[in-house]
């Protein structure tokens, strides 16, 4: 499920915001690469820039498929935001969570925990913790955006 809400004249005083819900299968995590390239055509990103964001949505994409259910069955929400200044990207799923202190030491090494790494390193912003349901985990970064 897929849902856009534009402002009516360009961007104006609202973000354009676009959510995607996908299967919990690593199969479905390009969708969430597809939308993000047809946001960038709303508000051209370089090319490296775009890449950047691709492989960090990425990694916050696999952290949900990888961990949050188990095997089981599941959803990942995508929400992009896109702003003048800034593009806001929020990974969220309703499974077990995380501990992203636990990926410190010689975990940071592990996949998990280089995957928070290139986010770190992509993001201006980077927020990681219980969604406001306190059920799953919820991953939003922030990208600043050249004007």
């Amino acid at each position: 499920m897929t849902t856009a809400h534009p402002s009516d004249n360009g961007f104006g005083d609202e973000a354009r915001r676009v959510r995607l819900t996908i299967p919990a299968k690593p199969e479905y995590i390009t969708l969430g690469r597809l939308a993000l390239t047809g946001l960038s055509r709303l508000r051209p990103l370089e090319d490296e820039t775009l890449a950047d964001l691709k492989l960090a949505l990425t990694e916050a994409c696999s952290n949900s498929v990888r961990h949050a259910y188990h095997g089981a069955e599941g959803l990942v929400e995508i929400l992009f935001e896109l702003h003048p200044d800034r593009l806001v990207i929020e990974v969220a799923d309703d499974g077990s969570g995380f501990d992203p202190g636990a990926e410190r030491g010689l975990d940071a090494l592990s996949e998990g925990g280089l995957g928070i790494a290139i986010i770190r390193a992509v993001a201006d912003e980077l927020e990681i913790g219980a969604r406001a349901s306190g059920h799953g985990s919820r991953l939003r970064f922030v990208k600043v955006l050249a004007t």
